[in-house]
């Protein structure tokens, strides 16, 4: 059985940090690009950052470019999204997604985590 735990979402003042880990198991998982994608209520889900399986190469959306970093550890099954400069249209939901042997969006990932909530406030 697959799963991707996410955690160390909370509540943080405009301008502070965030490290968000994304924990998975049930699946090779050097064989999967990850990504990260976002909901903010009322809104739809929106990607952030994805990372390749080795993690040589990573993409951003704009709106964080420059402000979150995406990793991740192979060896612990594991993808990071280390967000800098919070600003508080960035609360929303965070989901880790796995897409395998590919670039993940938003409409083609194979397994999909439940999500970590960060509010930023002003």
């Amino acid at each position: 059985q697959v799963q991707l735990v996410e955690s160390g979402g909370g509540l943080v003042q405009a301008g502070g940090s965030l490290r968000l880990s994304c924990a998975a198991s049930g699946l090779p998982f050097s064989d999967y690009a990850m990504g990260w994608f976002r909901q903010a209520p009322g809104k739809e889900r929106e990607f952030v950052a994805g990372i390749t399986r080795s993690g040589s190469r990573t993409d951003y959306a704009d709106s964080v470019k420059g402000r979150f970093t995406i990793s991740r550890e192979n060896a612990k099954n594991t993808v990071y999204l280390r967000m800098n400069s919070l600003k508080p249209e960035d609360t929303a939901v965070y989901h880790c997604a796995a897409k395998f042997y590919g670039v993940p969006t938003m409409t083609n990932c194979d397994y999909w985590g439940q999500g970590t909530q960060v509010t930023v406030s002003s």
